[in-house]
């Protein structure tokens, strides 16, 4: 597989579409596949960065991740799963779903804003 990548703005740019359509020729005559790759929709892009600050296992408490994970989140909101450990501090407890999000331990629709009536869903 041969990927060429190119900002999306660029992708209407002739001299950018002439090279893909001969690398595109070259590729697939020695029965490769070749795609074009652009940066994702800025509101997706938004999300993984936003969730990305979540990433560090070491700042998110077991106990608490593990309270989390007995829990079915799937169809939740995120406003729901944010309120679901009430012995939990909500700030800690708001953390850790968002965690769990990067972890990708359940899914969400990253093609939307992240909002409190965002619905969780299973991964995969």
């Amino acid at each position: 597989m041969v990927v060429d990548v190119k900002p999306l703005r660029r992708l209407a740019d002739p001299t950018v579409v002439s090279t893909f359509e001969w690398t595109r020729a070259a590729v697939q005559s020695r029965g490769w596949g070749y795609e074009v790759a652009s940066e994702p929709p800025k509101v997706e892009l938004e999300n993984v960065r936003f969730l990305a600050g979540y990433r560090r296992d070491w700042l998110f408490d077991n106990e608490l991740l593990d309270d989390l994970r007995a829990i079915d989140l799937v169809g939740a909101t995120l406003g729901d799963a944010f309120g679901c450990l009430p012995r939990h501090r909500p700030a800690l407890v708001r953390s850790a779903v968002l965690h769990l999000l990067w972890r990708q331990e359940f899914g969400i629709d990253l093609t939307k804003p992240l909002n409190a009536h965002a619905e969780l869903k299973r991964r995969g």
